[in-house]
């Protein structure tokens, strides 16, 4: 045989195993993780078809856009019902939706039997939910009808080059989906404002929510795993058989969460770090800055880094408006320079991690709008930015056989390009 023909039957012979090992990876992950079926959703407008009535003929469809200061009466009168039918209308919905809830700008959709009475009333409740109202034999029937809900499992993975949710957005996910990474999985270990590298990697294997067929967001984060300068941290889903929560482990069934979250704000821009001699900006002598100082924009969402008690919530000199709050183990926290203060949150208030204690501001002794993140360890000042936190308990022990098997069935699915790449790369001839 020539070589033109030998390169030939070698070249074909490796994308026929490429085919085959792309095939194998559909097949491998329907197998692990079979798309769940459409079912009845947890919550874009649905705009269900239209369905006739047995034996009638074809429905003519009105879809009314709700004017402002337009009533459901106004509405419905305009297009024919007499005050009877309205009253009928109302009276068959009470009990399945408050009709006064009906706002401007929103859609109803009529059906009418042409040149005849209306058969048919549908309004979308929410995104998965939409009211159904019909005419059947001289009596007015209403109930919730629900849109079709799919969660398929999906593999994400990038690699950083500015922010994580820059490398999502090139990906083609969406920005919750960042949120998602950091406060289920990563957001006790790695600083996503200070500690992200350009080249730092991740995997994602992630259920995404389809509504009759239509992207609407993320589920669950069901593995991920993260490479943050050369430090691998992996994150698996687990539920507890008995209690039905949910949480995330590494490998070895150690919790992923600590005491503490690494920040306060989710994404946002370190301007000036713990030092015992910074140059103030605004009185231009040294002092000691012991906090960290996190620029964003005025508004932006500032969440407790872990569960505690509200000591002080107010004006605090320099200090702005300013929330403190203390923590098992002998720490405190406080946020300063506030715009203002999370809802409920006021002296001897509990808090949880991850709760709303205000809204990055610029109040006190301040150039622009950021927050000053403090926290103490006994009394004392300690650095944010590099302070180690006791991880949370373990995965419990008689669950630990059952983890393993999931970490296994997980682990295939985040590896599995990986895998296959590095097979077709072994076919060099």
């Amino acid at each position: 045989m020539g070589r033109a023909k030998l390169n030939r039957a070698r070249a074909a012979a490796a994308a026929a195993v490429v085919l085959a090992a792309a095939a194998g990876l559909v097949v491998l992950v329907r197998v692990l993780f079979p798309p769940t079926p459409p079912a009845a959703p947890e919550t874009g407008p649905a705009v269900p078809v239209l369905a006739a009535p047995d034996a009638a003929p074809p429905l003519v469809e009105d879809r009314i856009v709700i004017a402002a200061r337009s009533t459901l009466a106004e509405i419905l009168k305009r297009r024919g019902f007499t005050d009877r039918e309205v009253h009928d209308l109302r009276e068959a919905v009470k009990p399945v939706y408050d009709l006064g809830r009906i706002r401007a700008g929103q859609e109803l959709r009529l059906a009418s039997l042409p040149d005849g009475p209306w058969q048919r009333l549908e309004y979308d409740i929410d995104e998965t939910r939409y009211l159904v109202v019909e005419r059947r034999e001289g009596r007015v029937e209403a109930k919730r009808e629900y849109v079709p809900v799919e969660f398929r499992p999906a593999f994400v993975s990038g690699v950083i080059e500015d922010s994580l949710i820059a490398a999502l957005n090139k990906a083609g996910e969406q920005d919750s989906l960042a949120i998602d990474i950091v406060e289920r999985c990563f957001g006790w270990d790695i600083d996503f404002h200070t500690d992200l590298r350009k080249g730092d990697t991740f995997r994602v294997f992630v259920e995404k929510r389809y509504l009759d067929g239509r992207f609407a967001g993320y589920r669950d984060i069901l593995a991920a795993e993260f490479v943050n300068e050369g430090r691998v941290y992996r994150a698996y889903r687990f539920v507890y058989p008995d209690t039905k929560a949910a949480d995330y482990f590494d490998e070895n069934g150690g919790s992923r969460r600590k005491d503490f979250l690494r920040s306060p704000l989710k994404f946002g821009r370190v301007t000036s770090r713990f030092t015992s001699s910074r140059l103030h900006p605004i009185h231009r002598i040294y002092r000691p800055h012991y906090g960290v100082d996190y620029a964003a924009p005025i508004g932006t969402p500032v969440q407790a880094t872990a569960d505690g008690t509200v000591t002080f919530a107010g004006r605090d000199g320099a200090a702005g408006n300013t929330v403190k709050l203390t923590h098992r183990n002998a720490y405190a926290t406080a946020y300063l320079h506030l715009s203002r203060f999370g809802a409920g949150v006021r002296k001897g208030a509990a808090i949880k991690g991850g709760d709303i204690v205000g809204y990055v501001g610029t109040t006190g002794d301040s150039t622009g709008p950021h927050l000053d993140y403090r926290i103490y360890y006994h009394g004392s000042p300690v650095n944010p930015l590099s302070h180690k936190f006791k991880p949370a308990d373990p995965l419990r022990k008689e669950f630990l056989e059952e983890f393993r098997k999931e970490v296994g069935r997980l682990g295939v699915a985040l590896r599995l390009p990986e895998v296959v790449r590095a097979y077709t790369a072994g076919l060099s001839f």
